[in-house]
C-alpha cells in the first residue's frame, strides 16, 4: 500500500504480560495513522528497537485515535484489551475491543457508566489495578468548556488565554481535570463525577486545557515517612502552554485509597451483598480517629449474625492501617466460614474504609 500518514505523538508502551508472548515481542505499543484511519500494531525485544506487526492499519473506521491509544494484556481474561477514543453524537467517548493476538480484535464496544452524564473524555488510562487485577482502574482525562465567563476570565495568566483562544477559543477557556472510574468487565465502569484530581491551587501554568493528565498509570511507592505503608504515586502534567516546555508533578495517595466509604462521629453502616471468600482471615485497609473506629459482623444472606461472628462479639478496629486483620473476641480465625455465602455488615464511627481482603 501507499505511504502512511503516521502520528506517533499518541502510542502508550507496555511490557506484555501475556505468559506466551514472544521474546521479539515482550513490549508492545499502538502508533496511530491518520491516512489510512486506524492504529499500526509495534513489537519490540527491548522496548527500545522496534518493528511494525502489519502493513495496514488494524481498528481501521472505528475511532478518532487522537488521544493515548493503549492496550494491556488482561491476566483475567486471558486476552488484550485496548481502549481508544471516538467521537459519539458529538462527544468525546471511550471504546474497546478483545484480541487473542494483538492484530485481530473482536467486536467493540463503547463503554457505559452507572449514574454519570454524557461528559467529554479525552486520555483513558485504563489497566488492571495490580493489588487486585480482576479490577480495572482508569483515570480519563474530562474536558470542561465553561466559556468565556468571569471567572475564566479571573484564572491565572489571563493574556496567555486571550492569545490562546485568538487561534482557538478551547485553548483559552477548556479547563481539563482527572477522573476515576472501575470495572470488573472492561465496559460498564463505575465513574466517580467528582474530580479525582482537581486543578488545585491557583498558579501561573495551572486551570488550562491540558492540565492535569494523569500519566498511564499508577506506580507503588515508597512513602516518605519512615516505618509508613507503601504508597501510590501518579504524575500529571502542567503548565502545557508557557515556558520551555510541559512540567510534571508527582501526586500520593494511600494504596487503595481511590475512594471510601465514609462515617461521621455519628455513625454509619454498610451491609456487603452476599458473596462466597477463600481464606483464613479477614483484613481492612481503613482510617479512623482516635476515638472512631469500626466493627465488622458476618451475617447469613438472610441478615442473621453467624455465632462468634456478630457484632457484639466484633472488636472494634482504631488506627489508620492498609493491612489490620478483624477479630472478633481476640480471634482472627474464619477458615470454617469459607466457602459458604455469608455479607458483611460494617459499623463505622468517624472513620474511612478503603478496600478489604479476605486471605
Amino acid at each position: 500500500m501507499g505511504p502512511l500518514k503516521v502520528d506517533a505523538g499518541h502510542p502508550a508502551v507496555f511490557q506484555d504480560e501475556n505468559p506466551a508472548a514472544a521474546d521479539d515481542a515482550k513490549y508492545k505499543a499502538f502508533v496511530r495513522s491518520s491516512g489510512p484511519n486506524g492504529l499500526l500494531p509495534f513489537k519490540s525485544a527491548d522496548g527500545l528497537h522496534w518493528s511494525p506487526m502489519t502493513d495496514a492499519p488494524i481498528l481501521s473506521g472505528l475511532g478518532a485515535f487522537d488521544s493515548q491509544n493503549l492496550a494491556f494484556w488482561d491476566p483475567t481474561l486471558g486476552q488484550y484489551r485496548a481502549y481508544w477514543r471516538i467521537f459519539s453524537e458529538g462527544i468525546r467517548g471511550i471504546r474497546t475491543a478483545t484480541s487473542s493476538d494483538f492484530i485481530h480484535w473482536g467486536k467493540h464496544h463503547d463503554l457505559t457508566y452507572v449514574d454519570s452524564p454524557p461528559e467529554h473524555l479525552y486520555t483513558n488510562q485504563i489497566k488492571p489495578y495490580h493489588r487486585a487485577p480482576h479490577i480495572l482502574i482508569g483515570f480519563p482525562t474530562r474536558y470542561n468548556d465553561r466559556g468565556w465567563t468571569q471567572s475564566t476570565q479571573d484564572l491565572p495568566e489571563l493574556e496567555h488565554r486571550k492569545m490562546r483562544s485568538s487561534a482557538v477559543q478551547r485553548y483559552g477557556n477548556v479547563v481539563t481535570e482527572g477522573l476515576v472510574m472501575s470495572s470488573r468487565d472492561g465496559r460498564k465502569f463505575n465513574r466517580w463525577n467528582e474530580a479525582f484530581l482537581r486543578p488545585g491551587p491557583e498558579r501561573p501554568g495551572t486551570w488550562n486545557y491540558g492540565h492535569q493528565y494523569i500519566a498511564w498509570q499508577l506506580v507503588e511507592t515508597k512513602s516518605a515517612l519512615a516505618g509508613a505503608a507503601n504508597e501510590l504515586s501518579l504524575y500529571a502534567g502542567e503548565s502545557y502552554w508557557t515556558g520551555k516546555g510541559s512540567a510534571l508533578r508527582r501526586y500520593t495517595l494511600r494504596l487503595d485509597g481511590f475512594v471510601s466509604v465514609h462515617a461521621s462521629m455519628q455513625g454509619g453502616e454498610l451491609l456487603t451483598k452476599p458473596f462466597v471468600f477463600a481464606g483464613g482471615k479477614l483484613s481492612l485497609n481503613f482510617a479512623s480517629s482516635g476515638a472512631g473506629g469500626i466493627r465488622v459482623e458476618l451475617q447469613r444472606p438472610d441478615g442473621s449474625p453467624l455465632p462468634g461472628h456478630a457484632l457484639a462479639d466484633a472488636d472494634v478496629l482504631y488506627g489508620d492501617s492498609v493491612d489490620r486483620t478483624v477479630s472478633w473476641k481476640g480471634s482472627h480465625d474464619v477458615q470454617s466460614l469459607a466457602g459458604q455465602p455469608l455479607q458483611l455488615r460494617f459499623e463505622l464511627q468517624d472513620a474511612d474504609l478503603y478496600s478489604l481482603q479476605f486471605s
